[in-house]
């Protein structure tokens, strides 16, 4: 099952400068876990130690902030769209 990712502009060092991923997972763990495979590097710097996404970071399921559907269990259909989006502050 093909989704498409939305890379943010500082990590796509990691992705062959590509601002867009295709990726083959049923929830948004298993897709961190696939970036990871296709891209090494790339978990490290949008998880912490636990595995958690980093709280500087949010992530989209067809623009729908997975902190307010299952986190990480957030599950996956065919032609989704995941997006990285890095927080802004300031002031």
């Amino acid at each position: 099952m093909s989704v498409k990712v939305l890379i943010p502009t500082p990590l796509q060092n990691l992705t062959n400068n590509q601002a867009t991923v295709e990726c083959d997972a049923t929830s948004v763990e298993e897709l961190i876990d696939a970036l990871e495979t296709s891209c090494p590097g790339i978990k490290a710097r949008v998880c912490d130690d636990s595995g958690k996404p980093r709280r500087f970071l949010n992530f989209y399921v067809n623009s729908e902030d997975i902190r307010f559907l299952d986190g990480t269990q957030t599950p996956l259909a065919d032609g989704d769209e995941v997006s990285i989006v890095p927080a802004v502050a300031g002031g």
